[in-house]
């Protein structure tokens, strides 16, 4: 069953793709900016319809990946555990996010200096744990500093393919036990253990992941995901999940989908 959520997303004012940080970009790429701002709204919108809370930070001019919500952090009963990133094109975007959240009234946790921790991209609260990735951004010290920091079990999982540089593109709750995931873009170890942990997931092909079906955002009952994604959407539909499609292809451009555009502030 689905239950409301409170999201928090940043308009894409000044998205574009200015550098390539994965295999996504291509730096100089032409981006539609009127469209991006029509997909993005159509997000929110869909959002609103189904009973959620949406609230917006404000974008600022230098950084044009800040409409990418989920690296800021994650926030997990009502704590923010603020995001540092491997890019330095990226990194100013923490201090912006950590802003919001101090302004809004929670207490923000600085990362330890060096690991790379980029927040919900790589963090996945699910089942009692936090499945955290590593492989290509997060790196592993940062995955034992979330756990001390949340007090809650956390799993790391190695990604092996370039075009899930983070586990949200590979990876997603559909509620609070049960997952969507490709398991051919983890290390065999890790296909194991999301195997054991999770015996009914959702078995998505590396085609839905490549068509961003897997960076979807899930209240329980509704799955919001990319409208290329049909062979997941199908096989969602028949688990009894409604499947919303939401087409946020311009932002594919720079490795993003509707995830990425959505960071989830999770209280008590």
């Amino acid at each position: 069953m689905s239950r409301p959520r409170r999201y928090l997303t940043c308009a894409p004012t000044y998205f574009d793709v200015t550098y390539a940080i994965n295999p996504w970009m291509r730096e100089g790429e032409p981006v539609d900016t009127a469209l991006a701002r029509t997909q993005w709204e159509s997000l929110v919108d869909a959002y609103r319809a189904a009973g959620h809370t949406v609230e917006h930070t404000e974008p600022v001019a230098a950084l044009p990946d800040m409409v990418f919500a989920a690296n800021a952090a994650l926030v997990l009963d009502g704590k923010v555990l603020r995001s540092r990133f491997l890019a330095a094109e990226r990194q100013p975007e923490s201090a912006a996010y950590a802003t919001w959240f101090k302004a809004a009234g929670f207490d923000v946790h600085e990362p330890e200096p060096g690991p790379v921790c980029e927040g919900e991209g790589d963090l996945v609260p699910v089942g009692g744990l936090i499945l955290a990735g590593t492989g290509f951004r997060t790196t592993v010290p940062a995955h034992q500093e979330a756990q001390e920091f949340f007090g809650v079990p956390t799993v790391s999982l190695h990604l092996t393919d370039p075009y899930f540089y983070h586990l949200d593109t590979a990876l997603f709750a559909l509620d609070d036990r049960n997952i969507a995931y490709c398991p051919e873009v983890f290390s065999p170890g890790s296909r194991e253990v999301l195997a054991r942990l999770f015996p009914d997931a959702v078995v998505a092909t590396r085609d839905d992941a490549l068509a961003f079906g897997l960076n979807s955002v899930s209240d329980g009952r509704h799955v919001f995901i990319s409208p290329r994604a049909t062979g997941l959407i199908g096989r969602l539909a028949r688990r009894g999940y409604v499947p919303v499609p939401v087409d946020l292809s311009e932002f594919h451009k720079a490795g993003g989908g509707i995830k990425c555009c959505t960071q989830e502030v999770r209280t008590p």
